[in-house]
């Protein structure tokens, strides 16, 4: 019994061994497919009609206290630049094309989110959502009574629309 049991033992010790070893590694291809979706501005990139001027702009800067204004360029719908004034300490504004209202960037709201679209909708405006307070405007993405999606600034001390642009 002994012989017979001898090569079987065998057999079932290189068998064990052969299946205790890893499989090759084959390779296989990964394809990954990433889908990116980029959002366009809107915005103009020059004041709208009925604007105020650049130099008027610049005097308005001037009349909220600013002494130098530096880097003025129109951007996201406003009047955007750095600007100095009696504390000598510069600060980022925003200036309403149509008003000439200065907004500093880091001024707290007087409005709260809640607010904000509450004078939105008695604007007409619909749907608004996205609501956020950041250098010194409101920024909402709304609905006009017609269906059209926009995207507004708007004043954080009274809720005005400083500025709108098709979304």
């Amino acid at each position: 019994m002994i012989k017979r049991t001898l090569p079987l033992l065998i057999g079932l010790s290189v068998c064990s061994v052969a299946l205790a070893q890893d499989p090759p590694v084959t390779t296989q291809s990964q394809t990954t497919t990433t889908q990116t979706t980029t959002t366009a501005s809107t915005w103009s990139t020059e004041p709208p009609a009925g604007a105020l001027s650049e130099e008027a702009i610049k005097t308005a800067v001037a009349n909220a206290g600013y002494k130098e204004v530096k880097d003025l360029e129109f951007k996201d719908g406003v009047w955007r630049s750095e600007a100095r004034g009696g504390n000598k300490q510069w600060v980022k504004i925003a200036v309403g094309p149509e008003t000439g209202r200065v907004y500093v960037s880091d001024a707290p709201s007087k409005l709260n989110e809640d607010e904000v679209k509450a004078k939105l909708a008695t604007a007409g405006y619909e749907k608004v959502h996205d609501v956020e307070y950041e250098h010194g405007l409101w920024s909402a993405d709304a609905s006009t009574h017609s269906g059209a999606a926009v995207d507004l600034l708007v004043d954080p001390t009274d809720g005005s629309v400083v500025a709108k642009s098709r979304d």
